[in-house]
């Protein structure tokens, strides 16, 4: 067998196993995070039993192997691959990549230098990246509706005039799988095109606290203000999670204020919009509204058709369009659903290509996505106080506390709301369930519903928590 052949058998294989593992994941933020990390690999291959996956980064190499190896070894067993198969992740120190580090000793790029022939010595791209930025995430590849128009025409503005003051920072913000991200990497991928020159950093929110916790503990500070006040473009995905750590705040505020005094552009992306976030400190939240905030929704039918066939269009074999209308017309939720059923799909029409897919069967292997549209007495109140606490960054015991600390308020009764309007559980049991009199329920029930009478941005916080079960605020229980 010659290499080719060789990279083909290995790749397929891998594809297989990647496959059937996402498809086990909890989850789309599970899922979300370990494409993140399966998009560092540079190279796959199967000798002598042995499947190696090379990976870009040495980081990226490391955490692989110790958080997906062993689960990854039973997706390999059921895509076929033989019991004797060894998985390991190594670092590809002969990646193409661009993502460096931030401080690169001189003395060391020098000896590089001589070493190197002159003839193969290539100049050095000054884009600084934590995490990649996917090939795929391009404006070209974003398909626009009215649910997320607003938001795509501000990104396009970014892309055009890095830094300018109406739309910097860029603070971005909608539901789980909406396409926050595909924007905020657009950017990234339109910026690097125009200009190679650029520094451009992309990374997550917790990817920043976990430097910063590191360059505490390593003595490295110096080092970590180098890096995020020398670059020219900073797209900060999840900004959320910030709200874990009170230091960390106070070196994003210096960071943030250093870029912007500078005239360089601050993209972030959140689930909720800045003024829901009541753990990041006001000052944070000020600077963040002081320029361009922009929400994604969840897509309409005719979006999410044009999503499915933007999809589709360069699969083999391909998706019958009677197919993507039954697709659009179930999975309402967000784009990755849409993704993750489109794939089950073609999988199935690529192992039997005369399977007549009707709508039967359909509803049989696409069971997991479909929306649960007569299932509303199902959900519990423990998973709407969880979507809650997620949401506004607090936790369940605040939640259930007696604390009337502004807040924790408006978080606690929307989840009474949403308890009492959303499911069929009783006054009583709702009571219960958050350690509180009935009276007192009933009074945060209609407090929220004077409230979302004149205040849109509860209403959207509403319809985003409903979105992450499936449903739309017109489908109360009354």
């Amino acid at each position: 067998m010659n290499n080719n052949e060789i990279d083909t058998v290995s790749v397929d294989l891998w594809e297989r196993a990647k496959t059937i593992y996402l498809s086990t994941l909890r989850n789309d933020e599970e899922r979300s995070q370990a494409e993140n990390y399966f998009s560092m690999i540079s190279s796959i291959s199967l000798i002598d039993d042995i499947l190696t996956i090379f990976v870009k980064t040495r980081f990226g190499a490391e955490y692989l192997q110790e958080k997906y190896a062993d689960k990854l070894k039973l997706s390999l067993d059921l895509a076929g691959a033989k019991k004797e198969t060894i998985l390991e992740f190594k670092f590809d120190p002969r990646s193409n990549t661009q993502i460096i580090q931030p401080v690169t000793p001189k003395a060391t790029v020098e000896t590089l230098q001589v070493q190197q022939p002159a003839a193969s010595v290539k100049p050095q791209v000054p884009f600084i990246s934590t995490l990649p930025l996917e090939e795929n995430y391009t404006f070209e590849e974003f398909v626009q509706g009215s649910s997320n128009s607003w938001a795509f025409a501000a990104a396009k503005g970014v892309a055009n005039n890095p830094g300018q003051k109406s739309y910097n920072p860029l603070f971005i913000h909608g539901g789980t799988g909406l396409g926050k991200t595909h924007l905020m990497q657009a950017i990234g991928n339109e910026l690097k095109k125009k200009n190679p020159s650029m520094s451009i950093c992309y990374l997550t929110a917790e990817t920043f606290l976990n430097e910063y916790v590191n360059a505490l503990q390593q003595k490295g500070m110096e080092s970590f203000r180098d890096k995020y006040r020398s670059i020219d473009v900073l797209l900060v995905d999840d900004i959320q999670f910030l709200q874990k750590g009170k230091q960390c705040q106070e070196e994003f505020f210096n960071t943030f204020n250093d870029l912007t005094w500078k005239h360089k552009q601050i993209v972030m992306t959140s689930d909720v919009s800045p003024k829901n976030l009541p753990a990041l400190e006001e000052r944070l939240i000020s600077r963040f509204i002081g320029g361009m905030v922009q929400e994604i929704e969840a897509p309409g039918y005719e979006t999410r058709l044009a999503i499915l066939k933007k999809k589709a269009e360069n699969l083999i074999p391909s998706i019958p369009q009677s197919t993507l209308e039954f697709l659009a017309d179930n999975i309402k939720s967000h784009v990755r659903a849409m993704e993750g059923a489109l794939a089950k799909v073609h999988v199935t029409i690529s192992i039997n290509p005369t399977q007549e897919l009707t709508q039967e069967f359909l509803s049989i292997i696409l069971k997991d996505f479909i929306e649960k549209e007569q299932t509303l007495k199902k959900l519990t109140i423990r998973e709407i106080q969880e979507c809650i606490c997620k949401k506004y960054g607090v936790s369940i015991g605040q939640i259930l506390s007696s604390d009337r600390t502004a807040s924790l308020v408006t978080p606690r009764q929307l989840a009474m709301y949403i308890s009492r309007k959303y499911t069929t559980k009783s006054l009583q049991e709702i009571a219960a369930e958050f350690d509180k009199k009935h009276a007192t329920i009933l009074h945060g029930v209609k407090t929220i519903e004077k409230r979302l009478d004149v205040e849109g941005e509860l209403k959207g916080i509403l319809a985003e928590v409903l979105g992450e079960f499936g449903y739309n605020i017109a489908d109360k229980m009354e």
